[in-house]
């Protein structure tokens, strides 16, 4: 048995920029699992742009992880030990464990994952909460129809490139945003949407209006901001503004920047509308069958941005994700 548990605390509560002084590294002794329990070593773990809200003192759809807790993150464990009937070792199990090397764990807001279904990242990526928040987030609230214009803002991060793949798959045209030459190619290319946006070296709002001329049915945004803005300036009569989240604000050390062109939904009777993926927890099966018959079949591609390293790894690799550093699905792999 393991002896001593490696874990990433949250020591401050950062103002801006994460730094890496609001983290603490710590050990604890690892104990052996009790009756009904099992021990589980973290194999991957989840970076997400929505982290660094959970870090902020202020109401949310989650509490925020208090100081000196384990930050919060989801990951795929390996059993390693079991007292527990329904868990044997060598399965892998999905949950939000924390950054930590070593969870124990009852099985409560846990589920088994398939290796042999998907790559186990795949199941932190597609067939996981991202899968889920694009998948509802794109039918269900944006209630997209064959035939409409769809934008999506970071549309190269785990979210977006969902968005859009699933929107060409009912039959949509599809314009992503996202930052650099490469990412952009990488949406028109592999990914097959109808044409891409580098918003570090284009005006948007002019681009947005090259590629949609008739306007924008669901405009689905991860960013916020002046992109944001941008886009509402495009959107076609009845249109849904999906607010999944807003990573340009994230870090802002001033108030959030709220949509300056917010007017342009009167004038085109949209809606804009914000959702939570676990308002839809009741139907995650029937959307994960869905997706994974994408992947299967080829028509999906779900990519993960996997990157080797161990706990203390995670306060680097965070930053990635507001670098605008990954392509796709950030993973932690704990080697």
């Amino acid at each position: 048995m393991p002896v001593t548990n490696r874990q990433i605390r949250l020591a401050r509560r950062p103002v801006g920029p994460v730094r890496p002084e609001d983290w603490a590294r710590t050990e604890e002794p690892v104990a052996a699992p009790e009756e009904g329990w099992f021990l589980g070593r973290t194999r991957y773990l989840s970076l997400d742009p929505a982290m660094r809200g959970w870090l902020d003192d202020r109401p949310s759809y989650l509490p925020p992880v208090g100081l000196g807790e384990v930050m919060r993150a989801g990951s795929i464990v390996e059993v390693v030990e079991s007292a527990h009937p329904g868990y044997r070792v060598g399965e892998f199990v999905s949950g939000t464990f924390g950054v930590q090397e070593y969870v124990r764990s009852d099985g409560r807001g846990t589920h088994r994952v398939d290796p042999a279904l998907a790559p186990l990242p795949t199941h932190l990526g597609a067939l996981g909460m991202h899968g889920m928040t694009a998948y509802f987030g794109l039918l269900e609230v944006g209630a997209l129809k064959e035939g409409e214009t769809v934008a999506v803002s970071g549309a190269a991060g785990a979210v977006g490139s969902l968005v859009g793949q699933i929107a060409k798959l009912k039959g949509c045209r599809v314009v992503g945003i996202a930052g650099g030459p490469a990412k952009c190619a990488w949406l028109t290319g592999e990914l097959g949407f109808d044409a891409a946006v580098d918003y570090q070296n284009e005006d948007v709002r002019r681009a947005l209006r090259t590629h949609a001329p008739d306007g924008i049915d669901v405009y689905f945004d991860n960013v916020g901001g002046p992109v944001l803005d941008a886009a509402l300036t495009r959107l076609a009569m009845h249109a849904r503004v999906v607010v999944c989240g807003a990573i340009s604000q994230y870090n802002n050390e001033q108030a959030v920047q709220g949509p300056a062109n917010y007017l342009s939904l009167l004038v085109r009777r949209a809606r804009m509308e914000g959702f939570v993926v676990f308002d839809h927890a009741a139907r995650y099966r029937e959307a994960a069958r869905e997706i994974a018959g994408w992947i299967a079949d080829g028509r999906l591609t779900a990519r993960e941005h996997v990157v080797k390293g161990g706990v203390d790894d995670f306060p680097e690799t965070f930053q990635m994700l507001f670098r605008g550093a990954n392509t796709g699905k950030l993973v932690l792999e704990l080697t």
